[in-house]
């Protein structure tokens, strides 16, 4: 049981209960003691009741948030190629399978979905050229 690490964090919709681990005890049972509440969004630690936070508390709890945003950030990534990948077969399927009924149903909104888009993404490099230049 020594391998285990010394918090786990539950992970939850915007952050994650903290937990201390402990394995030192009489019925050497793994315990998990609640002792903050994390807010990934604005980076909020509320310790849990009247507890106080030790430094290594903190400075655990901040670079477990450090890393959470880099993960996240990582999957917003790889959900956008992964839609990139997904339009792609849209095409393919456009191209070579859709009856015309199909794409009478899906033509307007797909359009207009990819117009949105596009807008959005000229604007926005705009904007980046216009600040490198």
């Amino acid at each position: 049981m020594g391998d285990l690490p010394e918090y786990y964090f539950r992970v939850k919709e915007n952050g994650a209960t903290v937990f201390r681990v402990d394995t030192e005890n009489r019925q050497r049972r793994i315990e998990m003691d609640p002792i903050a509440n994390v807010n990934i969004r604005n980076g909020e630690i509320k310790p849990q009741g009247d507890r106080e936070l030790s430094a290594t508390d903190r400075a655990e709890i901040e670079a477990w948030i450090a890393h959470r945003r880099e993960v996240l950030a990582q999957r917003d990534v790889d959900d956008i190629l992964r839609a990139v990948d997904h339009l792609n077969l849209v095409t393919q399927w456009a191209q070579s399978k859709a009856t015309d009924a199909q794409l009478e149903e899906i033509t307007d909104t797909l359009l207009l979905t990819m117009h949105d888009l596009r807008t959005v993404l000229v604007r926005k490099k705009a904007e980046r050229l216009g600040a490198g230049g």
